[in-house]
Protein backbone atom coordinates (compact mmCIF):
# COMPACT_ATOMS: atom_id res chain seq x y z
CA UNK A 1 0.00 0.00 0.00
CA UNK A 2 1.03 3.60 -0.62
CA UNK A 3 -0.54 6.51 1.31
CA UNK A 4 -3.15 8.77 -0.28
CA UNK A 5 -1.46 12.11 -1.15
CA UNK A 6 -2.23 15.15 1.01
CA UNK A 7 -2.86 18.54 -0.63
CA UNK A 8 -0.70 20.38 1.95
CA UNK A 9 2.14 19.35 4.25
CA UNK A 10 4.51 21.57 6.22
CA UNK A 11 8.21 21.25 5.24
CA UNK A 12 10.77 20.29 7.87
CA UNK A 13 8.30 18.01 9.69
CA UNK A 14 7.97 14.26 10.18
CA UNK A 15 4.83 14.21 8.03
CA UNK A 16 6.57 15.97 5.12
CA UNK A 17 9.23 13.23 5.01
CA UNK A 18 6.78 10.35 5.58
CA UNK A 19 3.75 11.13 3.42
CA UNK A 20 3.17 12.18 -0.21
CA UNK A 21 2.07 15.78 -0.87
CA UNK A 22 0.41 16.64 -4.20
CA UNK A 23 -1.54 19.88 -4.61
CA UNK A 24 -4.49 19.13 -6.93
CA UNK A 25 -4.07 22.33 -9.01
CA UNK A 26 -0.72 21.03 -10.31
CA UNK A 27 -2.58 18.82 -12.76
CA UNK A 28 -2.96 21.27 -15.64
CA UNK A 29 -4.86 20.92 -18.90
CA UNK A 30 -2.07 19.16 -20.76
CA UNK A 31 0.88 18.67 -18.41
CA UNK A 32 1.72 18.97 -14.71
CA UNK A 33 3.41 21.88 -12.88
CA UNK A 34 4.07 22.39 -9.18
CA UNK A 35 6.24 24.53 -6.93
CA UNK A 36 8.65 21.94 -5.57
CA UNK A 37 8.47 21.42 -1.78
CA UNK A 38 5.56 23.89 -1.55
CA UNK A 39 2.99 22.02 -3.67
CA UNK A 40 4.64 18.62 -4.19
CA UNK A 41 7.33 16.66 -2.34
CA UNK A 42 9.46 13.72 -3.50
CA UNK A 43 6.99 11.16 -2.20
CA UNK A 44 4.32 13.07 -4.13
CA UNK A 45 6.41 12.74 -7.29
CA UNK A 46 6.73 9.01 -6.57
CA UNK A 47 2.92 8.85 -6.33
CA UNK A 48 2.72 10.65 -9.68
CA UNK A 49 4.97 7.96 -11.22
CA UNK A 50 2.83 5.17 -9.76
CA UNK A 51 -0.30 6.90 -11.04
CA UNK A 52 1.15 7.41 -14.52
CA UNK A 53 2.15 3.74 -14.68
CA UNK A 54 -1.38 2.75 -13.64
CA UNK A 55 -2.92 5.03 -16.30
CA UNK A 56 -0.68 3.55 -19.02
CA UNK A 57 -1.75 0.03 -18.00
CA UNK A 58 -5.42 1.06 -17.80
CA UNK A 59 -5.23 2.35 -21.39
CA UNK A 60 -3.78 -0.91 -22.63
CA UNK A 61 -0.52 0.68 -23.74
CA UNK A 62 2.76 -1.22 -23.41
CA UNK A 63 4.31 -0.17 -20.07
CA UNK A 64 7.55 1.15 -21.50
CA UNK A 65 8.51 4.80 -21.09
CA UNK A 66 11.25 7.33 -21.92
CA UNK A 67 12.26 9.81 -19.25
CA UNK A 68 14.77 12.65 -19.02
CA UNK A 69 15.23 15.83 -17.00
CA UNK A 70 16.00 19.49 -17.62
CA UNK A 71 18.85 21.48 -16.09
CA UNK A 72 17.63 22.68 -12.72
CA UNK A 73 19.16 22.06 -9.33
CA UNK A 74 16.41 19.67 -8.27
CA UNK A 75 15.26 18.07 -11.55
CA UNK A 76 17.42 14.93 -11.31
CA UNK A 77 16.12 14.05 -7.83
CA UNK A 78 12.55 14.59 -9.03
CA UNK A 79 13.17 12.34 -12.04
CA UNK A 80 14.51 9.52 -9.85
CA UNK A 81 11.47 9.77 -7.56
CA UNK A 82 9.26 9.59 -10.65
CA UNK A 83 11.23 6.58 -11.95
CA UNK A 84 10.80 4.74 -8.64
CA UNK A 85 7.03 5.19 -8.95
CA UNK A 86 6.99 4.10 -12.60
CA UNK A 87 9.02 0.98 -11.82
CA UNK A 88 6.74 0.14 -8.87
CA UNK A 89 3.83 0.25 -11.34
CA UNK A 90 5.62 -2.28 -13.57
CA UNK A 91 7.09 0.02 -16.22
CA UNK A 92 10.33 -0.45 -18.10
CA UNK A 93 12.03 2.96 -17.88
CA UNK A 94 14.44 4.24 -20.54
CA UNK A 95 16.41 7.11 -18.96
CA UNK A 96 18.15 9.42 -21.45
CA UNK A 97 19.60 11.65 -18.71
CA UNK A 98 19.90 15.43 -19.01
CA UNK A 99 17.87 16.43 -22.06
CA UNK A 100 15.76 19.02 -23.79
CA UNK A 101 12.11 17.96 -23.96
CA UNK A 102 12.12 17.24 -27.73
CA UNK A 103 15.03 14.84 -27.20
CA UNK A 104 12.66 12.73 -25.09
CA UNK A 105 10.02 12.91 -27.85
CA UNK A 106 12.66 11.87 -30.40
CA UNK A 107 13.68 8.95 -28.18
CA UNK A 108 10.13 7.56 -28.34
CA UNK A 109 10.65 7.07 -32.09
CA UNK A 110 14.34 6.21 -31.99
CA UNK A 111 14.03 3.60 -29.22
CA UNK A 112 10.53 2.50 -30.31
CA UNK A 113 8.99 3.29 -26.92
CA UNK A 114 5.30 4.32 -26.75
CA UNK A 115 5.30 6.55 -23.65
CA UNK A 116 7.20 9.60 -22.37
CA UNK A 117 7.55 11.46 -19.05
CA UNK A 118 9.91 14.43 -19.28
CA UNK A 119 10.73 16.17 -15.99
CA UNK A 120 10.76 19.89 -16.78
CA UNK A 121 9.37 23.17 -15.56
CA UNK A 122 9.66 24.41 -19.16
CA UNK A 123 10.00 28.21 -19.09
CA UNK A 124 8.61 28.63 -15.55
CA UNK A 125 10.80 30.38 -12.98
CA UNK A 126 13.11 28.45 -10.69
CA UNK A 127 11.21 26.71 -7.92
CA UNK A 128 8.75 25.17 -10.38
CA UNK A 129 8.88 21.61 -11.59
CA UNK A 130 6.62 19.50 -13.74
CA UNK A 131 6.22 16.60 -16.13
CA UNK A 132 5.25 16.54 -19.82
CA UNK A 133 3.69 13.16 -20.57
CA UNK A 134 2.36 11.13 -23.46
CA UNK A 135 1.34 7.56 -24.31
CA UNK A 136 0.72 7.88 -28.06
CA UNK A 137 3.66 9.38 -29.96
CA UNK A 138 3.97 12.15 -31.15
CA UNK A 139 1.08 13.36 -28.95
CA UNK A 140 1.14 14.49 -25.33
CA UNK A 141 -1.67 14.26 -22.79
CA UNK A 142 -4.75 16.45 -23.07
CA UNK A 143 -7.49 17.24 -20.51
CA UNK A 144 -9.06 13.74 -20.58
CA UNK A 145 -5.80 11.97 -19.70
CA UNK A 146 -4.79 14.62 -17.17
CA UNK A 147 -8.17 14.44 -15.41
CA UNK A 148 -7.94 10.65 -15.11
CA UNK A 149 -4.31 10.85 -13.92
CA UNK A 150 -5.36 13.34 -11.25
CA UNK A 151 -8.10 10.96 -10.04
CA UNK A 152 -5.72 7.99 -9.88
CA UNK A 153 -3.01 9.90 -7.99
CA UNK A 154 -5.20 11.80 -5.52
CA UNK A 155 -7.30 8.70 -4.71
CA UNK A 156 -4.21 6.43 -4.55
CA UNK A 157 -5.66 4.06 -7.15
CA UNK A 158 -2.22 2.57 -7.72
CA UNK A 159 -1.43 -0.85 -9.15
CA UNK A 160 1.87 -2.25 -7.99
CA UNK A 161 3.10 -4.26 -10.95
CA UNK A 162 5.85 -6.77 -11.52
CA UNK A 163 8.34 -6.43 -14.33
CA UNK A 164 9.50 -2.88 -13.63
CA UNK A 165 13.03 -2.25 -14.85
CA UNK A 166 15.49 0.54 -15.59
CA UNK A 167 17.87 1.19 -18.48
CA UNK A 168 20.15 4.21 -18.77
CA UNK A 169 21.08 5.19 -22.35
CA UNK A 170 24.63 6.52 -22.22
CA UNK A 171 25.60 9.49 -24.44
CA UNK A 172 22.06 9.66 -25.79
CA UNK A 173 22.25 13.33 -26.96
CA UNK A 174 24.69 12.28 -29.72
CA UNK A 175 21.90 10.27 -31.39
CA UNK A 176 19.48 13.21 -31.24
CA UNK A 177 22.09 15.64 -32.60
CA UNK A 178 23.01 13.22 -35.42
CA UNK A 179 19.34 12.98 -36.42
CA UNK A 180 18.93 16.76 -36.53
CA UNK A 181 22.12 17.37 -38.51
CA UNK A 182 21.94 14.56 -41.10
CA UNK A 183 20.88 16.98 -43.84
CA UNK A 184 22.59 18.97 -46.59
CA UNK A 185 24.58 21.90 -45.21
CA UNK A 186 23.31 25.42 -45.80
CA UNK A 187 24.65 27.03 -48.97
CA UNK A 188 24.47 30.45 -47.31
CA UNK A 189 26.91 31.17 -44.47
CA UNK A 190 24.63 32.56 -41.76
CA UNK A 191 25.91 34.24 -38.61
CA UNK A 192 23.49 33.20 -35.87
CA UNK A 193 23.23 34.26 -32.23
CA UNK A 194 22.23 31.17 -30.20
CA UNK A 195 20.76 32.40 -26.89
CA UNK A 196 19.89 29.85 -24.21
CA UNK A 197 19.50 31.87 -20.98
CA UNK A 198 21.85 29.37 -19.25
CA UNK A 199 19.12 26.73 -19.67
CA UNK A 200 19.29 23.15 -20.95
CA UNK A 201 19.41 24.03 -24.66
CA UNK A 202 22.88 25.56 -24.15
CA UNK A 203 24.36 22.05 -24.15
CA UNK A 204 23.02 21.30 -27.63
CA UNK A 205 21.90 24.32 -29.69
CA UNK A 206 25.31 25.78 -30.67
CA UNK A 207 26.57 22.34 -31.75
CA UNK A 208 23.51 21.67 -33.93
CA UNK A 209 23.60 25.09 -35.62
CA UNK A 210 27.33 24.77 -36.34
CA UNK A 211 26.81 21.31 -37.82
CA UNK A 212 24.26 22.58 -40.38
CA UNK A 213 26.73 25.26 -41.51
CA UNK A 214 26.06 28.34 -39.35
CA UNK A 215 28.66 30.59 -37.77
CA UNK A 216 27.43 30.61 -34.17
CA UNK A 217 27.68 33.44 -31.66
CA UNK A 218 26.88 31.76 -28.30
CA UNK A 219 24.94 33.86 -25.78
CA UNK A 220 24.47 32.57 -22.22
CA UNK A 221 24.98 28.98 -23.35
CA UNK A 222 26.88 27.90 -20.21
CA UNK A 223 24.57 25.76 -18.09
CA UNK A 224 23.71 27.49 -14.81
CA UNK A 225 20.50 26.50 -13.07
CA UNK A 226 20.41 29.73 -11.06
CA UNK A 227 19.62 31.54 -14.36
CA UNK A 228 21.84 34.49 -13.36
CA UNK A 229 20.92 36.80 -16.29
CA UNK A 230 17.20 36.18 -16.92
CA UNK A 231 14.68 33.36 -17.10
CA UNK A 232 15.16 31.41 -20.37
CA UNK A 233 11.86 32.33 -22.00
CA UNK A 234 11.98 33.79 -25.54
CA UNK A 235 8.60 35.48 -24.99
CA UNK A 236 10.05 37.68 -22.22
CA UNK A 237 11.34 41.05 -23.34
CA UNK A 238 14.43 40.80 -21.11
CA UNK A 239 15.73 37.80 -23.06
CA UNK A 240 14.72 39.31 -26.41
CA UNK A 241 16.59 42.53 -25.61
CA UNK A 242 19.73 40.57 -24.69
CA UNK A 243 19.52 38.79 -28.06
CA UNK A 244 18.98 42.14 -29.81
CA UNK A 245 22.14 43.57 -28.25
CA UNK A 246 24.19 40.54 -29.32
CA UNK A 247 22.81 40.57 -32.88
CA UNK A 248 23.73 44.23 -33.30
CA UNK A 249 27.15 43.85 -31.66
CA UNK A 250 28.13 40.90 -33.88
CA UNK A 251 26.24 42.03 -37.03
CA UNK A 252 24.45 38.67 -37.05
CA UNK A 253 21.92 37.55 -39.66
CA UNK A 254 19.47 36.35 -37.03
CA UNK A 255 19.15 35.77 -33.28
CA UNK A 256 17.56 32.54 -32.05
CA UNK A 257 16.50 32.16 -28.41
CA UNK A 258 15.59 28.85 -26.78
CA UNK A 259 13.43 28.32 -23.71
CA UNK A 260 14.40 26.33 -20.61
CA UNK A 261 13.53 22.90 -22.04
CA UNK A 262 14.33 23.60 -25.70
CA UNK A 263 10.94 23.04 -27.31
CA UNK A 264 10.48 26.69 -28.33
CA UNK A 265 12.50 29.16 -30.37
CA UNK A 266 12.28 32.97 -30.34
CA UNK A 267 13.57 35.14 -33.19
CA UNK A 268 15.31 38.52 -33.47
CA UNK A 269 16.03 39.85 -36.97
CA UNK A 270 19.29 41.34 -38.28
CA UNK A 271 18.22 44.87 -37.26
CA UNK A 272 17.78 43.75 -33.63
CA UNK A 273 13.98 43.76 -33.76
CA UNK A 274 12.18 40.82 -32.19
CA UNK A 275 9.68 39.01 -34.42
CA UNK A 276 6.86 37.50 -32.40
CA UNK A 277 6.53 33.77 -33.06
CA UNK A 278 3.17 34.04 -34.81
CA UNK A 279 4.72 36.38 -37.43
CA UNK A 280 7.64 33.94 -37.78
CA UNK A 281 4.95 31.32 -38.40
CA UNK A 282 3.50 33.38 -41.25
CA UNK A 283 6.97 33.74 -42.77
CA UNK A 284 7.57 29.98 -42.52
CA UNK A 285 4.09 29.25 -43.88
CA UNK A 286 4.89 31.44 -46.92
CA UNK A 287 8.16 29.57 -47.43
CA UNK A 288 6.67 26.09 -46.96
CA UNK A 289 3.52 26.66 -49.01
CA UNK A 290 5.68 27.84 -51.92
CA UNK A 291 7.26 24.36 -51.94
CA UNK A 292 4.19 22.29 -50.99
CA UNK A 293 0.97 22.87 -52.91
CA UNK A 294 -2.30 23.46 -51.00
CA UNK A 295 -0.52 23.39 -47.63
CA UNK A 296 -2.64 23.34 -44.49
CA UNK A 297 -1.62 24.97 -41.23
CA UNK A 298 -3.01 25.08 -37.68
CA UNK A 299 -2.44 28.17 -35.50
CA UNK A 300 -3.55 29.02 -31.97
CA UNK A 301 -6.07 31.68 -31.02
CA UNK A 302 -3.31 34.01 -29.73
CA UNK A 303 -1.83 34.24 -33.24
CA UNK A 304 -1.97 37.05 -35.79
CA UNK A 305 -4.91 37.40 -38.17
CA UNK A 306 -2.45 37.39 -41.10
CA UNK A 307 -2.74 33.63 -41.45
CA UNK A 308 -6.22 34.26 -42.88
CA UNK A 309 -5.63 37.54 -44.72
CA UNK A 310 -2.06 37.38 -46.10
CA UNK A 311 -2.29 37.67 -49.92
CA UNK A 312 0.80 35.49 -50.49
CA UNK A 313 -0.64 32.60 -48.47
CA UNK A 314 -3.95 33.02 -50.29
CA UNK A 315 -2.23 33.02 -53.71
CA UNK A 316 -0.29 29.86 -52.78
CA UNK A 317 -3.49 28.06 -51.80
CA UNK A 318 -2.58 27.76 -48.12
CA UNK A 319 -5.42 27.07 -45.68
CA UNK A 320 -5.30 27.85 -41.96
CA UNK A 321 -7.41 26.70 -38.98
CA UNK A 322 -7.38 28.52 -35.61
CA UNK A 323 -7.30 26.23 -32.58
CA UNK A 324 -6.84 26.12 -28.80
CA UNK A 325 -3.60 27.39 -27.30
CA UNK A 326 -1.43 24.74 -25.70
CA UNK A 327 1.26 22.43 -27.02
CA UNK A 328 -0.89 19.29 -26.54
CA UNK A 329 -3.98 20.77 -28.20
CA UNK A 330 -1.98 22.12 -31.13
CA UNK A 331 0.05 18.93 -31.57
CA UNK A 332 -3.12 16.84 -31.63
CA UNK A 333 -4.98 19.09 -34.06
CA UNK A 334 -1.99 19.34 -36.42
CA UNK A 335 -1.77 15.54 -36.33
CA UNK A 336 -5.54 14.97 -36.81
CA UNK A 337 -5.71 17.27 -39.84
CA UNK A 338 -2.43 16.02 -41.32
CA UNK A 339 -1.39 19.68 -41.55
CA UNK A 340 2.08 20.53 -42.83
CA UNK A 341 2.77 22.49 -39.65
CA UNK A 342 1.19 24.01 -36.57
CA UNK A 343 2.31 27.38 -35.18
CA UNK A 344 1.66 28.70 -31.67
CA UNK A 345 2.32 32.30 -30.65
CA UNK A 346 4.35 31.09 -27.67
CA UNK A 347 6.90 29.61 -30.11
CA UNK A 348 5.83 25.96 -30.02
CA UNK A 349 5.98 24.89 -33.69
CA UNK A 350 4.89 21.44 -34.87
CA UNK A 351 6.30 20.23 -38.18
CA UNK A 352 4.98 17.11 -39.87
CA UNK A 353 6.84 15.30 -42.66
CA UNK A 354 9.03 16.16 -44.46
CA UNK A 355 10.10 18.76 -41.88
CA UNK A 356 9.58 16.87 -38.62
CA UNK A 357 7.75 14.11 -36.75
CA UNK A 358 4.85 16.18 -35.42
CA UNK A 359 6.23 17.21 -32.02
CA UNK A 360 7.51 20.62 -30.95
CA UNK A 361 11.27 21.09 -31.08
CA UNK A 362 12.96 24.50 -30.85
CA UNK A 363 15.97 23.23 -32.79
CA UNK A 364 13.82 21.92 -35.66
CA UNK A 365 12.21 25.39 -35.72
CA UNK A 366 15.66 27.02 -35.76
CA UNK A 367 16.75 24.81 -38.65
CA UNK A 368 13.54 25.65 -40.57
CA UNK A 369 14.27 29.38 -40.11
CA UNK A 370 17.86 28.95 -41.33
CA UNK A 371 16.67 26.94 -44.35
CA UNK A 372 14.09 29.65 -45.14
CA UNK A 373 16.93 32.20 -45.21
CA UNK A 374 18.99 29.78 -47.29
CA UNK A 375 16.20 29.68 -49.90
CA UNK A 376 16.14 33.50 -50.03
CA UNK A 377 19.85 34.29 -50.49
CA UNK A 378 19.27 37.91 -51.49
CA UNK A 379 17.04 38.71 -48.52
CA UNK A 380 17.68 39.40 -44.85
CA UNK A 381 15.44 38.29 -42.00
CA UNK A 382 14.19 41.89 -41.77
CA UNK A 383 13.37 41.86 -45.52
CA UNK A 384 11.25 38.73 -45.09
CA UNK A 385 9.51 40.26 -42.05
CA UNK A 386 8.94 43.61 -43.79
CA UNK A 387 7.34 41.80 -46.75
CA UNK A 388 4.43 40.84 -44.47
CA UNK A 389 1.42 43.16 -44.32
CA UNK A 390 1.96 45.51 -41.37
CA UNK A 391 0.14 44.82 -38.10
CA UNK A 392 0.70 46.12 -34.58
CA UNK A 393 0.86 43.25 -32.07
CA UNK A 394 1.32 43.03 -28.33
CA UNK A 395 3.50 40.48 -26.58
CA UNK A 396 1.70 37.90 -24.45
CA UNK A 397 0.58 39.74 -21.30
CA UNK A 398 -0.34 37.80 -18.16
CA UNK A 399 -2.26 39.31 -15.23
CA UNK A 400 -2.18 37.19 -12.08
CA UNK A 401 -5.31 35.15 -11.35
CA UNK A 402 -5.40 32.21 -8.92
CA UNK A 403 -5.76 28.73 -10.41
CA UNK A 404 -8.91 28.13 -8.38
CA UNK A 405 -10.81 31.08 -9.93
CA UNK A 406 -9.21 31.82 -13.34
CA UNK A 407 -11.55 29.61 -15.42
CA UNK A 408 -14.61 31.16 -13.76
CA UNK A 409 -13.33 34.66 -14.56
CA UNK A 410 -12.76 33.72 -18.21
CA UNK A 411 -16.26 32.18 -18.44
CA UNK A 412 -17.70 35.48 -17.19
CA UNK A 413 -15.63 37.48 -19.73
CA UNK A 414 -16.81 35.21 -22.57
CA UNK A 415 -20.45 35.71 -21.51
CA UNK A 416 -19.91 39.49 -21.34
CA UNK A 417 -18.71 39.70 -24.95
CA UNK A 418 -21.36 37.26 -26.19
CA UNK A 419 -24.08 39.39 -24.59
CA UNK A 420 -22.53 42.56 -26.01
CA UNK A 421 -22.53 41.05 -29.50
CA UNK A 422 -26.21 40.04 -29.19
CA UNK A 423 -27.10 43.55 -28.07
CA UNK A 424 -25.20 45.11 -31.00
CA UNK A 425 -22.80 46.80 -28.59
CA UNK A 426 -19.36 48.12 -29.47
CA UNK A 427 -15.82 47.26 -28.37
CA UNK A 428 -13.14 49.94 -28.69
CA UNK A 429 -15.71 52.07 -30.51
CA UNK A 430 -16.64 49.50 -33.17
CA UNK A 431 -19.18 46.70 -33.68
CA UNK A 432 -18.03 43.12 -33.06
CA UNK A 433 -17.31 41.35 -36.36
CA UNK A 434 -16.42 37.94 -34.96
CA UNK A 435 -16.10 35.99 -31.69
CA UNK A 436 -13.94 32.84 -31.46
CA UNK A 437 -14.63 30.91 -28.24
CA UNK A 438 -12.71 27.62 -28.71
CA UNK A 439 -10.30 28.79 -25.99
CA UNK A 440 -11.40 31.79 -23.92
CA UNK A 441 -12.65 34.57 -26.19
CA UNK A 442 -11.07 36.30 -29.19
CA UNK A 443 -13.03 39.46 -30.06
CA UNK A 444 -12.53 40.92 -33.54
CA UNK A 445 -14.08 44.30 -34.39
CA UNK A 446 -15.00 45.83 -37.73
CA UNK A 447 -11.54 47.15 -38.69
CA UNK A 448 -9.86 43.76 -37.97
CA UNK A 449 -8.41 44.76 -34.59
CA UNK A 450 -8.80 41.97 -32.03
CA UNK A 451 -8.23 41.10 -28.40
CA UNK A 452 -7.96 37.74 -26.65
CA UNK A 453 -8.56 36.68 -23.05
CA UNK A 454 -7.96 33.09 -21.94
CA UNK A 455 -6.79 31.23 -18.84
CA UNK A 456 -3.17 30.16 -18.72
CA UNK A 457 -2.95 26.38 -18.74
CA UNK A 458 0.22 26.16 -16.64
CA UNK A 459 0.38 29.14 -14.28
CA UNK A 460 -2.00 31.09 -12.00
CA UNK A 461 -2.55 33.74 -14.69
CA UNK A 462 -4.78 34.92 -17.47
CA UNK A 463 -3.41 35.52 -20.96
CA UNK A 464 -4.15 38.72 -22.89
CA UNK A 465 -3.06 39.45 -26.48
CA UNK A 466 -4.17 42.30 -28.79
CA UNK A 467 -3.43 43.15 -32.42
CA UNK A 468 -4.51 45.72 -34.99
CA UNK A 469 -3.91 45.85 -38.75
CA UNK A 470 -4.70 49.60 -38.62
CA UNK A 471 -2.41 51.36 -36.14
CA UNK A 472 -0.58 51.29 -32.84
CA UNK A 473 -3.35 53.47 -31.41
CA UNK A 474 -6.01 50.91 -32.35
CA UNK A 475 -3.94 48.14 -30.73
CA UNK A 476 -3.91 50.19 -27.51
CA UNK A 477 -7.66 50.85 -27.86
CA UNK A 478 -8.29 47.09 -27.94
CA UNK A 479 -6.09 46.55 -24.91
CA UNK A 480 -7.91 49.28 -22.99
CA UNK A 481 -11.29 47.77 -23.91
CA UNK A 482 -10.30 44.27 -22.84
CA UNK A 483 -8.55 45.45 -19.68
CA UNK A 484 -11.60 47.50 -18.68
CA UNK A 485 -13.67 44.28 -18.66
CA UNK A 486 -11.00 42.43 -16.66
CA UNK A 487 -10.86 45.20 -14.06
CA UNK A 488 -14.50 44.45 -13.15
CA UNK A 489 -13.17 41.21 -11.63
CA UNK A 490 -11.24 41.87 -8.39
CA UNK A 491 -9.62 38.40 -8.65
CA UNK A 492 -7.51 39.67 -11.58
CA UNK A 493 -4.20 41.09 -10.39
CA UNK A 494 -1.22 42.89 -11.87
CA UNK A 495 0.27 42.13 -15.30
CA UNK A 496 3.75 40.69 -15.78
CA UNK A 497 4.19 43.14 -18.71
CA UNK A 498 1.96 45.46 -20.71
CA UNK A 499 2.17 47.57 -23.86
Amino acid sequence: MFPKPKPVLVPNTYAFESEPMVKPTGFREYDARWLFNKEINLMGVQALGMGLGALIAERGVKQEIVTGHDFRGYSASIKYALISGLMAAGCKVHDIGLAVTPMAYFAQFDLDVPCVAMVTASHNDNGWTGVKMGANRPLTFGPEEMTRLKEIVLNAEFRNGSGGSYQFHENYPARYIADLTSRPKLKRRLKVVAACGNGTAGAFAPQVLEAIGCEVVPLDTELDHTFPKYNPNPEDMEMLHAIRDAVLAHKADVGLGFDGDGDRCGVVDNTGEEIFADKVGVMLARDMSAIHKDAQFVVDVKSTGLFMTDPVLQAQGAKTVYWKTGHSYMKRRTNELGALAGFEKSGHFFFNKPFGRGYDDGLVSAIAICEMLDRAPEKSMADLKDALPKTWSSPTMSPHCADEVKYGVVDAVVKHFQALQQQGGKVAGQPIRDLVTVNGVRVTVEDGSWGLVRASSNKPELVVVVESPVSDRRMHDMFDAVNEVLRTHPEVGAYNQTI
